[in-house]
């Protein structure tokens, strides 16, 4: 890109009208340029400065004197776009914006992000499959009727006043694979969002005494509130157990930890050894090498319910666990060749990118990513990190 396309580039964003990669873009390149610059309250706005940093005024009025962490207000006029602050090594290099996924010489069929997807296994065995099924009644279990909602809920209901459920409960599973999601609706109105490559199993009825589900992979909880029937979680060596409230729970297997996370309400989490309570903003962090030790902690709910509401976020992640969370929403495999980039990313980008813009993004971080068929080769971008430290 030369200069008087840069220049119009930033036109663009000046006046609202650059994608949301552009203003990306746009922005990574200011802050690389800003930082060469000590920036006072006033100063640090990029439409004030985005003359002076381009045309090198700054140095020649002689306020160019030792680099300072830029304070990055700026990123907060991204709304609801695809943003991604990446912690070290920062750059804007200006390549032709657009799909990045090669073989070779040759362009590959893009990827799309996950969606709705999911399985239903009945008690007597019987598979259906969600996204393929009519909206409306798809099953009906002693007393309890599973539909299929507009919204593409799937809708457990007792029916003929409960007189026919079984004194014995059924259970069901809900799973689904890498690239799907789900949202399900207990027979005691607990709402249940499962996130991709993940099961729950559950009963179709309650009985008297506890409400218990189990759990693989991650899901979201809001738990339909009764006075003397506590719901229980179990995933693996974890039990989290509550009355009525609101938490996530990720417990991958291929995870090092189990990770429970509470938005309101009280919950208790447990081991054969030892149990915790976590208040409104805590995570209880259960370490699968020592599963006797749960560890609480405040964290920003934002960003570990953030999928729910089609996000990636990230705070200080590796690249090993953004691909984890990549690999799981795009169904993909990932290998890594040669050493990789210990750099930490930070931000946003949406579940409803295709996978070459969020690698366009992830990119900027000294990484490579080659796409054949099903399978990202991940490897180093020595080039980009040699470029970044001549700066």
């Amino acid at each position: 890109m030369n200069r008087d396309q840069a220049k119009e580039l930033i036109e663009r964003y000046n006046e609202g009208l650059a994608t949301a990669e552009e203003r990306l873009w746009v922005e990574n390149w200011y802050l690389d340029e800003s930082l060469k610059y000590q920036l006072s309250d006033q100063e640090s706005n990029f439409l004030h400065l985005k003359d002076e940093i381009w045309n090198g005024t700054l140095e020649k009025s002689g306020r160019r004197i030792k680099p300072k962490v830029l304070r990055l207000n700026v990123w907060s006029r991204i709304a609801a776009a695809v943003v991604l602050l990446i912690g070290c090594g920062l750059g804007l290099y200006f390549y032709n914006i657009g799909p990045k996924l090669k073989d070779g010489n040759a362009v590959v069929t893009d990827i799309a992000p996950g969606g709705n997807n999911a399985i239903l296994t009945l008690a007597n065995g019987k598979k259906i499959v969600l996204n393929d099924a009519a909206k409306g009644e798809i099953s009906k279990q002693s007393g309890i009727s599973v539909s299929k909602s507009n919204d593409g809920e799937l809708i457990y209901t007792v029916v003929n006043g409960g007189e026919d459920v079984p004194t014995e409960n059924t259970h069901n599973t809900i799973s689904t694979p890498k690239g799907g999601q789900y949202t399900i609706i207990l027979s005691d109105g607990t709402k249940v969002m499962l996130n991709s490559a993940s099961s729950v199993t559950f009963p179709t009825s309650f009985k008297e005494g506890d409400r218990m589900v189990e759990l693989n992979g991650e899901a979201y909880f809001e738990v339909a509130k009764h006075k003397n029937k506590r719901f229980r979680v179990v995933s693996g060596v974890q039990t989290v157990e509550v009355l009525g409230t609101h938490f996530n729970v990720n417990a991958y297997a291929e995870e090092r930890t189990i990770k429970t996370t509470l938005l309101e309400g009280a919950v208790k989490v447990s081991t054969l050894k030892e149990s915790a309570l976590i208040e409104p903003g805590e995570q209880a962090v259960l370490d699968r090498a020592d599963a006797n030790s749960i560890v609480k902690r405040r964290v920003n709910i934002n960003k570990e319910t953030a999928w729910i509401n089609g996000i990636f976020s990230f705070e200080g992640d590796d690249l090993k666990s953004v691909m984890r969370q990549v690999a799981r929403w795009y169904d993909v495999n990932v290998i890594y060749v040669g050493p990789i980039s210990e750099e930490k990313y930070f931000g946003e980008i949406s579940r409803s990118s295709k996978l070459s813009e969020v690698f366009n993004i992830l990119e900027l971080n000294n990484v490579n990513f080659d796409v054949v068929g099903k399978t990202v080769k991940v490897s180093y971008n020595q080039r980009l990190q040699q470029q970044a430290q001549n700066q």
